[in-house]
């Protein structure tokens, strides 16, 4: 079990756009093991590559009660979002302390490589859906935060510049 340490706000990685996977590697498989420990530890309901300074488009979801279930993703995209949305609190472990209430699609259907490195679909409702979607902001060098309004962005960043002194 390795936990990786996650980059602090505001490492210039988190606002990079994460480079494709070419192909599912023994060494791709290993970095997603990692991040599921590090989820998992956290513990979160998922992680993005860069989130630990892995600069491929790679995420982890498990919003799972029993945990243990986490679905490896590479290239994730969005091939359809409902129209519906659903209210969730999203935190960062690259920005501890703070968290907002952010309005998402309640669920998406994602295009994405799978651990046998084949094109794979499937649908996230509920918070699988919220997580999917922070990890593909993240991955598209973009903070759950960035969704708030101006003002709420800069209390919300202010109050982490505090806890963070």
């Amino acid at each position: 079990m390795t936990v990786r340490t996650c980059l602090p706000w505001p490492d210039k990685r988190l606002r990079s756009k994460a480079e494709p996977v070419s192909e599912i590697t023994d060494e791709i498989r290993a970095i997603w093991d990692d991040m599921i420990d590090t989820m998992e530890a956290m513990p979160g309901v998922g992680l993005a590559g860069n989130q630990i300074g892995e600069m491929l488009r790679l995420a982890v979801v498990d919003g799972s009660t029993e945990r243990g279930r986490a679905v490896r993703l590479a290239n994730p995209e969005i091939l359809h979002a409902s129209i519906e949305l659903r209210e969730h609190e999203e935190a960062s472990p690259n920005l501890p302390g703070v968290s907002a209430k952010i309005k998402r699609p309640r669920a998406v259907t994602v295009r994405f490589l799978n651990e046998q490195g084949m094109i794979d679909r499937r649908d996230f409702v509920g918070i699988e859906a919220t997580s999917v979607q922070h990890q593909i902001d993240h991955l598209n060098g973009r903070m759950y935060f960035d969704n708030l309004s101006k003002v709420k962005r800069d209390m919300l960043l202010r109050k982490a510049r505090k806890l963070s002194t």
